[in-house]
């Protein structure tokens, strides 16, 4: 009997589709496809073959950008107008790989500075760097799938990805849309699998490049079992720390912030969660950010109004009113929200002075809750801002320049954003955690980088100098 995995709508929780599982001897039929396909250099695919297939692909999405707009907002939740931005975003990134493409290059190696050296020339070559196996999210149904294989396909290494299981119908169009652009049978693959056959293929020898975006749980007890020589990046989540001057400008701050939390219900691994503010505008920065929140709309995802969607699956708003009430139970003043909309929705909250031993405090949320701190000292708060093992983006707002620098020189973050929220990205800066947040750096150029590797050539010849 086949298994399948039942795709539903997290707002209605209505059946959108159904997608075979499949069994080991299938995934290892394509893992087998993909190690061949680059163990044979003679079917490598050149690079003006894949600078026109994607190209294809850009001028295929760009004609669907409506439909993979509903497709993402009806499997993800994230609401349409914030669905149709990913998408173009998505767009985009196949753009930035093709443009990277001819910037993949060696350099040369100087010789000559001992007698054993002359005669000789050497330089690098960069290949792609074999079969990459890539795990993605529910967060960014389309866009992650892209920055998880368009990299790999723009450097000529066969891909398989692994969709998260709630959201596989975006990656399944994508598929397609490949297929349509001309891209060679094998060379991008799709696997809907269980997690124990997952872990099998991602900690196969064959797999020499592994790309996963998830907790941080299930990240790093792969990382442990990969095979020797597997390379890999782990994008985790953090608590997105941002420090609040007392000069800090409020009439830009506090739509950012709303945005930064808020966004996609707070299910983003860098949504602004903890706010520290100085003690002397803090009740301020609180009361204006719960009046904010409290205007959001919230519902479904697929009306243009909506501001703030659902948590992708039930249990996950269970989660977050717990972890809510335990906070207030033990002294966190409530400014907004705190309750369950429906099953599947939980309304924006801001939570004022929650104690740091409160799950809000120590564990990154992923839903719509903001917590406020109030602090006297900036480098008391720095401290306590670095305290945790997370470390991913951070903010700070203020006017005064120095002081600005002085939080981004301090605070151990992968990025920190001035006069910003935690949640800005563009594709191809440098994203990713560190300690505890993940290994490896994402961003459609650092990604291609990471999917290659150098190799070393030296030409002996009495005519070089």
């Amino acid at each position: 009997m086949i298994r399948e995995l039942k795709v539903v709508n997290p707002y209605t929780q209505a059946e959108l589709g159904r997608i075979p599982i499949e069994e080991w001897a299938e995934v290892d039929k394509k893992l087998a496809v993909a190690h061949n396909l680059f163990l044979k250099r003679d079917n490598w695919l050149p690079a003006y073959e894949r600078v026109e297939i994607l190209e294809r692909v850009v001028a295929i999405m760009q004609n669907r950008v409506e439909e993979l707009t509903k497709l993402s907002a009806s499997e993800g939740g994230k609401p349409y107008q914030d669905s149709k931005v990913e998408i173009n975003r998505a767009i985009n990134g196949v753009k930035l790989a093709i443009a990277q493409i001819g910037n993949l290059k060696g350099e040369q190696v100087p010789l000559g500075q001992t007698r054993s050296s002359v005669n000789r020339l050497a330089f690098t070559l960069r290949e792609p760097i074999g079969a990459v196996v890539s795990v993605s999210a529910f967060n960014h149904p389309l866009n992650l799938i892209i920055h998880q294989t368009v990299p790999a396909i723009a450097v000529g290494a066969p891909v398989i990805v692994k969709p998260a299981s709630t959201t596989p119908l975006s990656c399944r169009a994508f598929m397609e849309i490949l297929e349509e652009a001309g891209l060679p049978s094998g060379w991008c693959q799709m696997v809907i699998c269980d997690q124990e056959t997952a872990e099998r293929m991602v900690t196969d020898r064959r797999v020499n490049y592994f790309s996963f975006i998830g907790s941080g749980e299930v990240g790093w007890h792969l990382r442990s079992q990969l095979a020797p020589g597997t390379r890999c990046a782990l994008e985790h989540g953090g608590v997105a720390p941002v420090i609040v001057a007392g000069d800090a400008d409020l009439r830009e701050m506090i739509p950012e912030l709303i945005k930064g939390g808020f966004y996609h219900a707070g299910q983003v691994c860098v949504s602004v969660q903890k706010i520290f503010v100085n003690e002397m505008i803090v009740k301020e920065v609180a009361e204006l950010l719960a009046e904010s929140a409290a205007k959001l709309k919230v519902g479904d995802p697929l009306d243009a109004a909506t501001e703030v969607g659902p948590l992708i699956l039930p249990a996950e708003v269970d989660r977050v009113e717990a972890w809510v009430n335990e906070a207030v139970e033990m002294g966190a003043e409530l400014l907004c929200g705190g309750r369950r909309i429906s099953d599947v929705c939980y309304a924006p909250t801001v939570l004022l002075n929650p104690p740091a031993e409160a799950k809000v405090s120590k564990l990154e949320v992923f839903g719509p809750v903001v917590c406020v701190y109030s602090y006297q000292e900036r480098e008391k708060v720095i401290l306590l801002a670095n305290s945790l093992p997370y470390a991913f983006q951070a903010a700070v707002y203020t006017q005064n320049l120095d002081i600005a620098l002085d939080t981004v020189n301090r605070l151990n973050a992968s990025a920190v954003m001035v006069n910003d929220h935690t949640a800005f990205r563009v594709d191809w800066m440098p994203f990713g955690g560190r300690d505890a947040s993940g290994i490896g750096v994402g961003g459609i150029p650092y990604s291609m980088q990471e999917m290659t590797r150098e190799k070393l050539v030296v030409i002996k010849s009495k005519s070089i100098k």
